[in-house]
């Protein structure tokens, strides 16, 4: 769920809009050099059984851990200001403006904490919780996607080509914006205390070896799913946004102008 909160989901649709397919190449890389740091954390959660935040603090000097931990807080709430505007903005379209955006910010927070407390009723119904949510975005977007009918030849270049004709600085920034979405610390500090959760032990080898597989295994489909809800996303607005101006949208089948 990480790898489609608001926040990926507002650098898709800006990505889109701007580059159109231009930019699928860096959402692809972007979603394997997240695999690789997906891989480090759960790796070293399964080999030492502890996270990667017990581990900093265990091998760095106190001013060490003080700065990173300053600069891992500024990250995140770099980050997570886009996923609580991104949120607001959400419920403000989806209720034709009747939700304004510091209420959209209120229900943000109150759903945040609603789902810390049905971690009490176990991982594994939070898991299963989530899978739903997500399932229900893969359907959605994947319902626009077919209804946009974007040109599959273009989808297919803009992911397996890296290229950038005629880009300039939104395009640039747009990019960096799609990596920031995508790696973010606190999913690889998350994966690391996640993986614990399984029942290892860490006496034998073999199973140490095993679980390491299967998790890359699970990672790997998760990121799978999560890259083509992405392409879902930048494709559908890419389609229906990208050079057209407000006018343009705001036309009526009767061509008035709102």
């Amino acid at each position: 769920i990480a790898y489609l909160d608001p926040g990926n989901i507002e650098s898709d649709l800006q990505s889109g809009a701007i580059a159109q397919y231009t930019l699928l190449w860096v959402l692809l890389w972007s979603h394997i050099l997240g695999l690789f740091m997906q891989r480090f954390a759960l790796r070293l959660g399964v080999t030492t059984g502890r996270h990667l935040a017990e581990v900093c603090y265990s091998g760095y000097s106190p001013p060490v851990r003080i700065l990173l931990w300053l600069a891992i807080e500024l990250a995140i709430i770099g980050s997570d200001m886009q996923e609580v505007i991104g949120t607001a903005i959400a419920f403000s379209l989806l209720s034709n403006g009747k939700i304004p955006l510091w209420g959209g910010v209120l229900i943000t927070i109150v759903d945040t904490v609603v789902f810390l407390f049905l971690d009490k009723y176990g991982l594994r119904k939070l898991e299963a919780f989530f899978a739903v949510l997500i399932t229900t975005m893969a359907i959605s977007f994947g319902f626009e996607y077919v209804q946009a009918a974007p040109d599959q030849s273009e989808v297919v270049y803009g992911i397996v080509v890296p290229h950038c004709t005629n880009c300039g600085i939104p395009q640039l920034t747009q990019a960096i914006g799609i990596i920031g979405a995508v790696i973010m610390p606190h999913n690889i500090y998350l994966h690391s205390a996640l993986v614990r959760s399984r029942q290892i032990d860490r006496k034998q080898p073999k199973e140490i070896k095993e679980a390491n597989k299967y998790f890359f295994i699970e990672s790997a489909l998760a990121l799978f799913v999560s890259f083509i809800i992405n392409v879902f996303v930048v494709s559908v607005f890419a389609e229906g946004f990208y050079g057209q101006t407000l006018e343009h949208l705001n036309v009526t089948a009767s061509g008035k102008i709102y």
